[in-house]
């Protein structure tokens, strides 16, 4: 085996390595924090070119401050596939690692200037960066680059319980193709972005909660094929089942849904769209 493809605990390990480094930038200064680790399990989710349906295992840990000019965001996803979307070089399933920074400042702290108008409660602006490593034959190269976005752009806060915001995002990325063998540098595009996590009561404390993303084409990829407007929706509806022995916004189950429409801008042909139920676990620290 190649020295750069590793098995996958070793390739687990550095997943928690790049989380364990980016992690403290987001507890700076905090008022108040929210961290989870949690489990998401499907069976039928797509991968480009590969004509089955994947299972897949996603341990999850996500962390979420506020201090006063703004929030943190950091997710780190692990995905752990069976063999239907194969570890470059065999053994077994791969191994997706997928690490999400956002920071959004707020426009009336900032400012000092109450800025709420009708169903808006404030202004922000948002940057951040999206890393992945993955070690299938397409991404198993070079670990100097990985792939890698950066986006910034206006936030829009809605006055709504919990939280409902949509941004218009910058985007550049790049990536490394290891089946051409050439790192790739995408034209920059747009983003449109809906974040959202409205809690209720249904029997016992529950939220609804998700993101929907719609990323513009980016130019061609590593094959020469020119890309396609991307869109992705990941959504739960989770209950706080906790709360019913007395530990309140600890422990939540539920289900899950995600639909991905030509995944990663690849036109639509085998394996681009993806319809996954899934079920959801979060232990809140």
């Amino acid at each position: 085996m190649k020295k750069h493809l590793k098995p996958r605990r070793a390739h687990l390990a550095a997943g928690f390595a790049v989380a364990a480094m980016l992690a403290p930038f987001s507890a700076q200064a905090a008022d108040w924090t929210d961290a989870f680790v949690g489990m998401r399990y499907g069976t039928t989710f797509r991968e480009p070119s590969i004509p089955d349906n994947i299972a897949k295992t996603i341990l999850q840990f996500q962390y979420v401050s506020g201090y006063k000019y703004g929030t943190n965001f950091f997710n780190t996803d692990v995905l752990l596939s069976n063999r239907k979307d194969p570890a470059a070089g065999g053994g077994g399933g791969a191994t997706d690692i997928y690490v999400v920074y956002r920071h959004v400042l707020s426009m009336s702290a900032v400012t000092g200037l109450p800025l709420a108008i009708g169903p808006v409660r404030d202004f922000g602006l948002t940057a951040g960066i999206d890393l992945q490593s993955k070690n299938d034959a397409f991404g198993s190269g070079s670990r100097s680059s990985l792939p890698r976005k950066f986006v910034a752009g206006p936030t829009v806060k809605f006055d709504v319980p919990g939280y409902l915001d949509f941004s218009v995002l910058f985007r550049t990325e790049n990536n490394n193709n290891s089946i051409v063998g050439k790192n790739v540098t995408f034209q920059n595009s747009y983003g449109l972005e809906l974040l959202w996590g409205i809690p209720f009561h249904l029997g016992v404390p529950a939220k609804f909660k998700g993101f929907a993303d719609l990323i513009g084409p980016k130019g061609k990829d590593g094959f020469g094929v020119q890309t396609k407007q991307e869109f992705m929706l990941e959504t739960a509806l989770m209950f706080d089942v906790g709360s019913l022995y007395g530990k309140k916004d600890s422990l939540y189950v539920g289900v899950g849904y995600q639909y991905w429409h030509n995944k990663f801008g690849v036109p639509p042909g085998v394996g681009t769209k993806a319809s996954v139920v899934q079920l959801n676990l979060e232990y809140h620290l």
